[in-house]
């Protein structure tokens, strides 16, 4: 397995789970995201970007991180550009690092993004330290949640064939269209386990734990 921690430039808070999900992990930096790699204790073998928000500080402290710039007016992202280099340097595993909350449609594209890195085969995380979410498609995946972890799934298609064990409230192949609310703020009672038959979406916990300060 090789896992790629993406940083990104929105709120992070540092957690001992969060920094348990990037140990070991190859890092990217996306523009401003370089922000949160003291705080994490990691230095990127990447910095891309158009440099826009990056800030000259973070410039000078990290001028030695090998850095590829692009245009401002492009046709993708930061974080997507990080994303596509992570994948070309053998990525099995992506973790996407301060890209939740914030502005919805920032969000909600990423969201996306993780469901297209999804659908290639490759594992994909999004946390913001106290929010986290994984993109679902066919198949079967195994959520480690610690116990009254809330967990809310949002069908981006319509979900068919839904199985979802270790909550509160289980589900058996169910189907579950979208703009349902029948999969919101479920409980996890610990590991959670969630199958598809098909469709796409997204599961979206919130484990208690407190920041790392």
């Amino acid at each position: 397995m090789t896992r790629f921690a993406i940083l990104l430039g929105g709120d992070l808070t540092v957690t001992p789970r969060l920094k348990a999900q990037v140990r070991g992990a190859r890092v990217i930096a996306a523009d401003s995201g370089m922000m949160h790699a003291a705080a994490l204790r990691l230095i990127p073998e990447l910095w891309v970007g158009d440099f826009d928000s990056a800030g000259s500080e973070l410039t000078m402290q990290y001028r030695d991180v090998p850095r590829e710039t692009f245009p401002p007016e492009k046709d993708a992202t930061d974080g997507a550009i990080a994303v596509d280099a992570a994948i070309a340097r053998g990525a099995t595993e992506i973790v996407l690092l301060g890209g939740l909350g914030g502005q919805t449609d920032h969000t909600a594209g990423l969201l996306g993004q993780s469901i297209r890195i999804a659908r290639q085969g490759i594992a994909c995380l999004l946390t913001s330290g106290i929010e986290e979410a994984w993109p679902l498609i066919g198949g079967r995946m195994r959520v480690d949640l610690p116990p009254e972890t809330r967990l809310s799934i949002i069908p981006f298609t319509d979900l068919q064939g839904l199985d979802l064990t270790g909550v509160k409230w289980p589900l058996a192949n169910r189907d579950v269209p979208v703009g349902s609310t029948l999969t919101l703020s479920n409980v996890a009672l610990g590991p959670v386990e969630i199958g598809l038959r098909s469709g796409h979406g997204i599961a979206i916990a919130y484990p208690p734990q407190a920041a790392d300060v």
